[in-house]
């Protein structure tokens, strides 16, 4: 009976987070951000709050990894290179350049992101939070708003990916 217990514990500590939805947030005075609460509940309580912030190679946005999800992701990407070829190991340490770990506080969910990063991105004072299921996005406002695809656009898309 007891080793079921443990076997189910093991388990809900090992389902990753999905994170979902859209939250404004302003940067104060000293540079942090309150972490969304919806996305710590998502996590479960006892989470480690933990996370890797990079900028994404795509989009003028950080992205935002669980610790966890950041091993699993890095690991993937690591064992399709082969650190004996040049190329690979360039990659590799531009893929690892500007990763930080940053944690909301345990009581108001303030972080610290680096300056460098928030700048590298356009924040100037509001940020968007944005749940993008494996992972948090961090925009800028404006930015944010101005990535959205129209309407037909995004039909379009759908239609060439998966029609």
């Amino acid at each position: 009976m007891q080793n079921t217990s443990y076997k189910t514990n093991i388990q809900s500590h090992l389902r990753m987070a999905k994170f979902i939805g859209e939250y404004k947030a302003k940067v104060d005075d000293k540079g942090r951000l309150i972490f969304p609460s919806a996305f710590k509940s998502a996590m479960g309580s006892g989470a480690d709050l933990r996370f890797v912030i990079k900028k994404s190679l795509f989009s003028e946005c950080l992205e935002m990894y669980t610790y966890a999800e950041w091993e699993k992701e890095s690991d993937q990407v690591r064992s399709r290179l082969n650190f004996f070829n040049r190329d690979h190991a360039e990659f590799w340490r531009e893929y690892m350049r500007g990763s930080h770990i940053v944690e909301p506080d345990e009581k108001l969910g303030r972080m610290s992101v680096p300056k460098d990063k928030l700048d590298s991105i356009g924040v100037l004072k509001d940020v968007i939070f944005f749940g993008n299921n494996h992972k948090i996005e961090i925009w800028a406002k404006e930015k944010f708003e101005a990535q959205q695809l129209d309407s037909d656009a995004y039909v379009a898309l759908a239609e060439k990916i998966l029609g």
